[in-house]
């Protein structure tokens, strides 16, 4: 019977749009709209109370080059570097065939959304073939009685039909390895989250040899007052 409910809840998330869609501006809206129709994946994820402040993590959303540089100071995996477009949209890239782009389409305070273009070269997730998706991220994020807390669901439509049939064999294993690097990554962020509200200092040593200057420079204005 436990084995049953995540694939029921799976099941209750596809059938039922999510609510926040009415929220979004038009063009996002059908862009969504489209990727919750036909998702392959649905997830959703929480993460354990972290001793960081809501300010804090919201820095770190609001600047994610900042976040990528301390995300590998962290030698969290894989490496992640973060690029920021002319149109405010973010892309993060491990060099290693993993890579994404994520433009924010819906903020209110304790929740954002976001639409997501990912692609992962062939044996980078261990399949035999590339795999590219978008995706729905919907991220709630709140001060709870122990600390910070997040609620994470994502729904994920493969990039073409062809692949969705071809990848068939392979969906239970892609879900698998989706779901375990978005909760890992989801973890992972509130931790370093709460490093640098703990221990702010200890970062800035380390960002200074990563010689990024965006990130030295926002760590410096964030979390020094320069």
């Amino acid at each position: 019977m436990r084995e049953l409910l995540p694939a029921i809840l799976a099941l209750t998330l596809q059938a039922q749009p999510p609510a926040f869609l009415d929220q979004l501006p038009p063009a996002a809206q059908a862009e969504a709209r489209d990727i919750v129709k036909r998702a392959d994946f649905v997830f959703e994820t929480r993460t354990e109370p972290k001793h960081v402040r809501l300010a804090t993590m919201e820095k770190l959303f609001d600047h994610p080059v900042l976040g990528a540089a301390m995300w590998r100071f962290c030698q969290f995996v894989p490496a992640f570097y973060a690029f920021v477009h002319p149109d405010g949209a973010w892309s993060i890239n491990d060099t290693r065939g993993l890579r994404g782009t994520l433009r924010l389409v819906y903020r209110r305070p304790g929740h954002r959304v976001y639409l997501v273009e990912g692609r992962a070269e062939r044996g980078r997730l261990k399949t035999p073939f590339p795999v590219g998706a978008k995706m729905v991220t919907s991220y709630r994020y709140w001060e709870g009685k122990h600390g910070f807390e997040s609620h994470l669901q994502t729904w994920t439509a493969l990039d073409s039909a062809i692949l969705g049939l071809v990848s068939r064999p392979f969906h239970g294993y892609i879900k698998g390895r989706q779901d375990e690097f978005i909760a890992y990554i989801n973890g992972n962020v509130a931790t370093f989250g709460e490093f640098a509200d703990l221990s702010p200092g200890d970062f800035q040593g380390p960002l200074k040899r990563d010689g990024d200057p965006l990130a030295l420079r926002d760590f410096e204005a964030l979390f020094t007052g320069r």
